[in-house]
């Protein structure tokens, strides 16, 4: 089955910026950390994974279908908290990053997974979860920054379960595009006892969609997905459960992936090294 999407015009911002990039005229914006969390579950026929449809009022990905995810919040970094599993130098060897950074990006996965799908990868202690409750006050002190993500730890005395999460990759966004981003990909299965949100702020829409029909759906047009999102999804086609995710994890290697433009002529292309079904091609605009 060929999944590549089927042919979109090119954004109207990339041709000029792609050439100041090449021709040295434009200083390309640092990328700001994240993180990003591929929640699934077990369904009938295999693990399905949360996706959230971002309105078209949003600033970046309009309308695309993404995963829960966000920046990293500095306070997290040096922040003094409850941990259970892998420790953030252990986290730090595993992402490529040091520690510091490593606590920082786990805690905004874990954040992420709680404001946009309700779902709370830590509890009262190194062994479970927290019981399902009315968090929507939390939740919304947490996405207006109100508050860093180790304070609310420390307030209700819960423990960050890093267990329960597995990296899966890293993307950057190219350096020619306006909003650019470092992005930790992580898997995590839903704990037993709790639910996603079916509504998101920050979505029209949510679905729960296995790999299969997903990457299916982006090929027909009716999905649209980044580079990243739909990638992740082709390399969760052979799972075969939510765990089985995070074993499958454990043997991949978190290297960063960046997308470079090639220009020649009046012809752009947009390479992914080792993603060659990625690759963009389109004529600059007279």
């Amino acid at each position: 089955m060929d999944d590549r999407a089927p042919s979109a015009p090119m954004p109207p911002g990339w041709p000029a910026r792609i050439r100041a990039v090449a021709a040295g005229e434009l200083i390309p914006a640092v990328p700001k950390a994240a993180a990003t969390v591929v929640l699934l579950r077990n369904g009938a026929d295999g693990p399905e994974a949360y996706l959230l449809r971002r309105r078209t009022s949003m600033a970046f990905a309009a309308g695309m279908y993404a995963y829960p995810g966000g920046g990293v919040d500095p306070r997290d970094a040096d922040a003094e908290l409850a941990w259970a599993g892998p420790s953030p130098a252990e986290w730090g060897v595993r992402l490529g990053t040091d520690a510091r950074t490593a606590q920082a990006v786990v805690c905004a996965a874990v954040r992420e997974t709680f404001e946009e799908a309700g779902v709370l990868l830590a509890g009262p202690d190194a062994h479970s979860t927290a019981d399902a409750r009315d968090w929507s006050a939390e939740r919304a002190a947490l996405e207006a920054h109100e508050l860093s993500f180790a304070e609310f730890l420390h307030k209700h005395g819960l423990v960050l379960r890093s267990d329960l999460l597995a990296g899966w990759a890293r993307w950057i966004t190219p350096e020619f595009e306006e909003r650019r981003y470092d992005t930790w990909f992580f898997v995590a299965a839903l704990p037993d006892g709790q639910s996603a949100a079916d509504q998101v702020g920050e979505a029209d829409r949510v679905a729960w969609l296995s790999p299969a029909e997903a990457v299916a759906g982006y090929a027909e047009g009716r999905y649209g997905m980044l580079p990243p999102t739909v990638t992740v999804l082709r390399e969760l086609l052979p799972v075969r459960t939510a765990t089985g995710a995070l074993e499958a994890a454990s043997r991949r290697t978190v290297a960063p992936v960046l997308g470079r433009a090639e220009v020649a002529g009046d012809r752009m292309t947009v390479r992914w090294a080792g993603y060659d079904e990625l690759t963009i091609d389109g004529d600059f605009p007279a």
